[in-house]
């Protein structure tokens, strides 16, 4: 027998309207209570005297040094045929079968004593030179966003473990984009590391925010260096821009040199190709290895992101040996298909005879004696 008395069916579906919406909004809210804290914060330039006093902090800002072949531009403005390429040319752009990924083989080891580098996936690498260790850029999240939960998500698994890894001599990075600084990543190396974060100046603001400590933080600027051990890391030139939010500018961006007492090897972090690169290498060269940024860009973006033939052109300035191209295969992140990028680079390199290796991701690659290229990409797309 059915005793509902007039009404109440309704009522009682109102109520559970009510609580399902109360339960959605507690989920999204959920989803979002890291966001505050993932934006980092921002650095008070003009009472932090080393940013104030850095030549390329004016205006409130970080500007890209002058460059007679990239442009003036330290961010990208609004391209609206680039927003509609990103949006709605989506054919070729993921993998269409997994990405094959390498586990490390056996237990640990210790570093190095020539020069190796095992790319983890996009930015993220590991570069040992001569018993010291370097790691670069690490994003071990599954999405390159301030939110766990929307933005471009990884197109293939971590190859091993943030805590899996040995322990490093510094972690390096290059700017403060999401798909190169990660505060989950970061949060998590505080506890499984002890090595210290050498930065661009302004990001230790944000390092601070996610608790590290004061001293595992270094700030550098362009052309200054830092000593640990037989180790040294130089924050070098780049041409690109910063920013977590709507704000940019206000924390620097650069590329690395990373030098033992013989062996060197330079990351290039985001970077529109610039004439910087001949100095680099005159400076700091010549070098046994450069991680090469090759993915990502796009005809609007030739300030901030370079071409596979401008990674090839500025491999060569550099004076570098064995180039080894990152930043592609991980993240979606430009309307280009995704293999496009190792393609060009492969054309390129051959036509200008610089020697190549392509690991997949959680390959170990020995410099002086490198994989040959297998084309293991062609059986994804």
């Amino acid at each position: 027998m059915n005793d509902a008395r007039p009404g109440t069916t309704h009522r009682r579906g109102r109520l559970l309207a009510l609580a399902a919406l109360a339960a959605g909004a507690g989920a999204a809210a959920w989803s979002l209570r890291d966001l505050p804290a993932a934006f980092g914060r921002r650095p008070d330039g003009e009472h932090d005297e080393r940013v104030r006093n850095s030549p390329q902090y004016r205006d409130g800002v970080f500007h890209n040094a002058p460059s007679t072949v990239a442009g003036t531009s330290a961010a990208p403005g609004v391209d609206r045929d680039g927003m509609r390429r990103m949006l709605f040319q989506r054919e070729g752009r993921v993998p269409t079968r997994p990405v094959p990924t390498v586990r490390p083989a056996g237990g640990p080891r210790p570093a190095a004593e020539g020069v190796e580098v095992t790319w983890y996936g996009h930015a993220s690498a590991l570069v040992e030179v001569e018993g010291a260790r370097v790691l670069l850029d690490p994003v071990w999240s599954d999405r390159c966003s301030p939110s766990a939960h929307v933005g471009p998500k990884r197109l293939h698994p971590v190859p091993v473990e943030l805590e899996e890894l040995p322990q490093v001599d510094a972690v390096l990075i290059s700017h403060d984009h999401y798909d190169h600084l990660d505060m989950a990543t970061v949060k998590r190396l505080v506890r499984s590391q002890s090595a210290p974060f050498a930065v661009p100046l302004g990001i230790g603001s944000h390092l601070r925010r996610w608790g590290v400590p004061e001293h595992r933080i270094i700030e550098l600027d362009w052309d200054e260096t830092c000593t640990l051990g037989e180790l040294a890391v130089t924050l070098t030139a780049a041409h690109h821009f910063s920013g977590r939010g709507l704000t940019r500018n206000t924390t620097l961006w650069g590329s690395w040199v990373i030098a033992g007492p013989t062996r060197r090897v330079f990351y290039t972090g985001d970077s529109g190709y610039f004439e910087g690169y001949a100095r680099i290498g005159a400076e700091h060269g010549p070098f046994d290895a450069a991680l090469v940024q090759i993915g990502a860009y796009d005809t609007a973006w030739a300030d901030i992101h370079m071409t596979p033939e401008d990674a090839v052109r500025a491999h060569r300035e550099l004076g570098a040996g064995l180039l080894v191209p990152v930043h592609w295969c991980t993240f979606n992140l430009a309307p280009h298909p995704w293999s496009e990028p190792i393609e060009r680079l492969l054309a390129e390199a051959k036509q200008q005879a610089v020697p190549l290796a392509v690991p997949r991701p959680g390959e170990r690659v020995d410099v002086d004696n490198p994989p040959e290229l297998d084309g293991w990409w062609e059986g994804v797309v």
